[in-house]
């Protein structure tokens, strides 16, 4: 078995062990899927990818959970070019890869046009800091990686999507109990 078949098998089975789990993991490009930035390459090149993120790619294919970029680069040319390079193209739903002055807000605003998938139902995997500050604040689940997205990184994803999913679902069972409390109350006045 190589090196991608293991990495997916373990990734297959870190979702199994799962209860809930995201409709769509969005993935940056520069220093989390690949280690350079796009920019810096030349489109005759052939990249390469972290060792673990082949494997975790086809691990979310194979168990029906969509995949996304959201890439601020100034060379959208090279990276569809990395990608197509790489045979990995056609695993994404959406891939928004341009400049943005802002945060990866931008990008998740289309991502979420586009698929229809609710913030707090995605996954983020980036490099910057301040984009996972920015992409939180929208209610998605991110997660900061330091030397590409890794089994590890994908782990710790997983499991913080989990705990925000179940804590969102206590908070709305405690409103709506909360609520229709009050409407019985309202209503016995009637």
């Amino acid at each position: 078995m190589g090196e991608i078949e293991k990495v997916k098998e373990e990734a297959l089975q870190i979702m199994g062990v799962l209860e809930v789990l995201p409709k769509l993991v969005v993935f940056d490009l520069d220093y989390t899927l690949w280690p350079f930035y796009c920019e810096c390459r030349s489109k005759r090149e052939m990249p390469t990818l972290y060792p673990h993120a082949k494997g975790i790619l086809h691990a979310l294919k194979d168990k029906g959970i969509d995949v996304a970029i959201a890439s601020r680069s100034p060379t959208p040319d090279i990276a569809s070019s990395f990608l197509n390079k790489l045979n990995i193209n056609s695993i994404f739903l959406a891939q928004e890869i341009f400049s943005s002055w802002t945060h990866k807000t931008d990008h998740f605003q289309r991502i979420h046009s586009r698929t229809g998938v609710p913030f707090n139902s995605m996954l983020f995997f980036d490099d910057e800091n301040r984009n996972i500050q920015a992409v939180s604040k929208m209610g998605v689940t991110s997660i900061l990686v330091g030397n590409g997205v890794n089994l590890g990184a994908f782990r710790e994803g997983l499991t913080r999507f989990s705990q925000n999913w179940n804590a969102s679902q206590k908070n709305k069972q405690k409103w709506l109990t909360k609520y229709s409390q009050k409407a019985d109350t309202s209503n016995q006045d009637a």
